[in-house]
């Protein structure tokens, strides 16, 4: 053996992994725009975006080598599994932190941040545990997905029951661990208090099963660590919402000083929302960088165990439910397509054995509903632009472009596209997609204008979105980039 460690001349040199600040500092970036965009889509595929783009970031930093198609699967996984959150109810939750009657109760504010922190666990808790899957040495295959779902769906039903049931709220029967505004926060409410239906504990006995099935069945240690590290992000829940409760607890400050000016066009919910992503992202970054020894080869070949008949009547059924379920109001569409779970069975089977799925759902799929609210809010709700060039504008070119990609992704597999590329190009499209369609919701906040609520978080996006760019431009394109670091002795990166 050479004492001094020196590679073979046929032997791939090992990988040199970035420094931490790099997947913590932009996987904040890109959850912070990311999930503050969501909240003007919201729930399950809202969600998606910053499921989408923190997914990116890591799989470009953190799998330089990846080939092409596990590094779409992975980036894939981490954007359907961020989902499955969506489905919790939390407005309520965040109000028992912040309402008007509850300023001033410390037990309620305590109550409202413990259950912010379980929900916002549960939430990334899935995307970590997926994006790891994808990442880890294990191949999963469409079978194994299958039958993982349908356990989840199995515990789902066990958790709720014994979690979030029983709910009679028409004579005042609430769960004994409930999260919502209930009659014992608010007993003068009587029955003008609504309260919500809570699924957290269907979700946390269907996350746990999954966990345990990839965790110790499986024996994938990175889908196991990675899990526990996006639960640790979920405290980014609690922690955006201090800012915003602080906010209605203490008026008075925000009457003095540059607050005279800034507060009024100040929206703290979605400086929560955003502070919530930067704090997640941040955590999967950091989490996936202290496991990055774990990651995978990820050099599988494109072949593919799914018919493409399937594969395409598969995208054909979950495109056409959630086009129906997402944009329009037939009852039992919204109630069959709704739930974070249902959403993600197909996907996640089928861009475990497809060969186009992964690009299909990274890009177009994900755009979808998108585009659509987009489109009804500017064309035929606030009637901002005309039809015609709202929906080609808004509609048509976003989905032109990003299927384009996708189709153009796919047919690179076996040329040797790297994953990296893939995933730098569909970055940089992602990131100035979403940012160019919120900056339209936000009805274009320039800067140099009058500011509105919409300003201060675009400016923070335009932040986000142009750091983004700066890295994807430089990171990566240099062959010294794939070295061995600088530590002394080959193939150990360094800390």
């Amino acid at each position: 053996m050479n004492s001094t460690n020196q590679l073979t001349p046929d032997a791939p040199a090992p990988i040199s992994y970035p420094p931490v600040w790099q997947p913590v500092l932009l996987a904040a970036l890109a959850g912070g725009m990311g999930w503050g965009i969501r909240g003007q889509y919201g729930h399950e595929t809202g969600a998606m975006i910053a499921g989408l783009l923190v997914s990116l970031v890591l799989v470009f930093l953190l799998g330089p080598r990846a080939a092409l198609v596990p590094a779409a699967r992975a980036v894939a996984f981490g954007t359907i599994a961020i989902g499955i959150g969506g489905s919790e109810t939390y407005g309520q939750t965040v109000g028992l932190t912040q309402n008007p009657a509850m300023v001033g109760n410390w037990e309620a504010w305590r109550w409202g941040m413990l259950g912010l922190g379980i929900k916002g666990a549960i939430w990334i808790g899935f995307a970590g545990l997926f994006l790891g899957m994808g990442l880890g040495e294990k191949r999963y295959t469409w079978r194994e997905i299958l039958m993982v779902m349908l356990g989840m769906f199995a515990l789902y039903g066990v958790g709720w029951w014994l979690l979030n049931q029983p709910f009679d709220p028409a004579n005042r029967i609430l769960p004994r661990i409930y999260f919502s505004a209930s009659w014992h926060w608010q007993p003068e409410a009587g029955a003008e208090l609504r309260p919500r239906p809570e699924v957290w504990g269907g979700l946390l006995f269907a996350l746990l099963g999954a966990w345990v099935w990839a965790g110790w069945v499986r024996r994938d240690r990175l889908a196991r660590n990675l899990a526990l590290w996006g639960m640790l992000g979920g405290i980014g829940f609690p922690i955006g919402q201090c800012l915003q409760s602080f906010h209605a607890w203490n008026p008075e400050i925000f009457k003095s000083g540059v607050w005279v000016q800034l507060d009024p066009v100040m929206n703290w919910w979605n400086w929560m929302e955003t502070t919530f992503g930067a704090v997640m992202g941040a955590c999967l970054g950091l989490g996936l960088w202290l496991n990055r020894r774990l990651i995978g080869e990820l050099n599988e070949s494109g072949a593919s165990p799914l018919n493409p008949v399937i594969e395409w009547l598969l995208i054909t059924i979950h495109v056409t439910l959630l086009i129906i379920g997402e944009l329009t109001e037939i009852a039992w569409a919204n109630a069959l397509y709704d739930p974070g779970l249902i959403i993600a069975f197909i996907p996640l089977i089928a861009v475990a054995g497809g060969r186009w799925w992964p690009f299909l759902l990274a890009l177009p799929i994900t755009a979808v509903p998108i585009v659509g609210k987009t489109i009804r809010n500017l064309v035929y709700e606030s009637h901002v632009i005309g039809v015609m060039p709202g929906w080609l504008l808004y509609g048509f070119l976003p989905l032109a472009v990003t299927t384009f990609a996708a189709v153009w992704f796919a047919l690179q597999i076996g040329s040797g596209f790297s994953g990296r590329e893939f995933t730098r190009i569909a970055l940089l499209l992602s990131a100035w997609l979403y940012f160019g369609l919120n900056y339209a919701f936000f009805r274009f906040p320039w800067p140099w204008e009058k500011w509105t609520s919409r300003t201060p978080n675009a400016i923070a996006f335009t932040i986000c979105v142009v750091g983004l760019t700066i890295a994807c431009l430089i990171i990566g394109r240099r062959s010294q980039d794939l070295r061995p670091a600088d530590t002394g002795v080959a193939g150990q990166p360094s800390m």
